[in-house]
């Protein structure tokens, strides 16, 4: 399945990086990795994560990297990652939204 993210889960992303290289540069580029790396693992095994308990809709899913929340939905042939937030961190009420998507 094509992997895509949103504009909002790449700035997620790039915010986490920031934020972790103000003490560790190589640190933030290794959890960078670690996080693309299970996204290409939900590329090709999508229902490997488990539903997202605060959305109750089996399409949005998440799967753990570290003490991040990478989330993702399933929408037939692709995977749109919607976000990913630090697990201490509380969820909006609804869903990221998945429209503006790249494939990284």
């Amino acid at each position: 399945m094509t992997v895509r993210w949103t504009n909002s889960a790449i700035a997620h992303l790039v915010a986490l990086h920031e934020h972790i290289a103000r003490d560790s540069p190589r640190y933030a580029s290794r959890m960078v990795d670690r996080i693309t790396a299970r996204t290409r693992q939900i590329g090709l095994f999508p229902l490997s994560g488990q539903s997202v308990p605060e959305y109750r809709d089996p399409a949005i899913r998440e799967v753990i990297e570290g003490p991040y929340r990478v989330i993702y939905e399933v929408s037939g042939n692709e995977i749109r990652v919607l976000a990913v937030i630090h697990g201490a961190r509380l969820l909006p009420l609804q869903p990221p939204k998945s429209e503006n998507v790249e494939t990284v």
